[in-house]
């Protein structure tokens, strides 16, 4: 007998419950207040639309020092007959570190029986064996320090969107920028323009993020990297991440019916050493009018 999204729907709610109550500190779960209450009214009335995928972070102590690992999960509707999406990340992992402790971690959900929940086990794996990653790089960090000279690179990442509207999507993208420490701006409107400057470990991370579940329509149009031997601040052309909207051209009427003042934008991106950006994004030379 086929199994319903119903079904999957109230084992996730079950898990997730179980987690809250496994991990009840402040900070340990990190989940959208609406989240349980959106998941409990449509098993009510399974008739309406669908909610949105279950999505929160675990944040998971690890070793006598209690290094922090984050395990960030978003649950397909179908989920736990459809393979849950998994992320582990720590501030003090390095990129490979990081890939490298996601890949064990995919190998070993794989490796579960399918139709089972599994975030405990997840949980479980992530505690027992995130440790040697941990102590690699923290032997990596202490080489790095004897060196010389370190070098940074500041990355710069373009991102194109049909449009952005929504002001949930919008605080996702400002909350986001901010606890990375990015800066840059956000156009609203149509299209949207999204420039992310900082480290490019942060950059990668908000790329992931924004687009984490599923955005249509928006893409990545070009990265710079610039590097250094003095601090990345010196080379950012943005001294904050910026809201950054411009008067429509004529009045729709219809929020979603309006274009930006490209005229505008040109001036910007210009303003900011960065007009040849323009022809990239939109695929014609900006000329500013007399």
């Amino acid at each position: 007998m086929a199994v319903t999204v119903k079904e999957c729907l109230e084992l996730q709610l079950l898990e997730v419950e179980m987690l809250l109550s496994m991990f009840p500190k402040k900070g340990e779960i990190s989940l959208d207040e609406d989240a349980v209450p959106g998941l409990q009214r449509y098993l009510r009335n399974a008739d309406g639309a669908l909610p949105p995928q279950l999505q929160y972070s675990i944040a998971i102590d690890v070793g006598e020092a209690k290094v922090k690992v984050e395990l960030q999960v978003l649950l397909p509707h179908m989920y736990p007959h459809v393979a849950p999406q998994l992320f582990a990340r720590s501030d003090v992992l390095h990129r490979q570190q990081q890939l490298q402790l996601n890949t064990g971690l995919a190998s070993y959900i794989s490796s579960l029986d399918s139709g089972e929940l599994c975030v405990f086990e997840a949980v479980q794996w992530v505690k027992d064996n995130s440790l040697p990653y941990l102590e690699n790089s923290k032997m990596s960090s202490e080489s790095a320090s004897e060196a010389v000279v370190v070098k940074e690179t500041l990355h710069r990442m373009w991102i194109y969107s049909h449009h952005i509207y929504r002001q949930e999507l919008r605080k996702k993208i400002f909350d986001c920028a901010k606890k990375l420490n990015l800066t840059g701006f956000c156009l609203t409107g149509k299209p949207g323009v999204i420039c992310v400057e900082g480290l490019r470990e942060n950059c990668e991370e908000f790329w992931r993020v924004i687009r984490y579940p599923n955005w249509k329509h928006i893409s990545c149009k070009h990265v710079e990297n610039i590097e250094t031997e003095r601090s990345i601040d010196n080379l950012r052309l943005f001294h904050a991440f910026e809201d950054l909207q411009f008067q429509a051209h004529g009045d729709y009427g219809l929020r979603n019916d309006y274009h930006m003042d490209l005229g505008q934008f040109l001036e910007f991106l210009k303003k900011h050493q960065s007009g040849h950006i323009f022809q990239i994004l939109f695929g014609v030379e900006g000329k500013l009018s007399d």
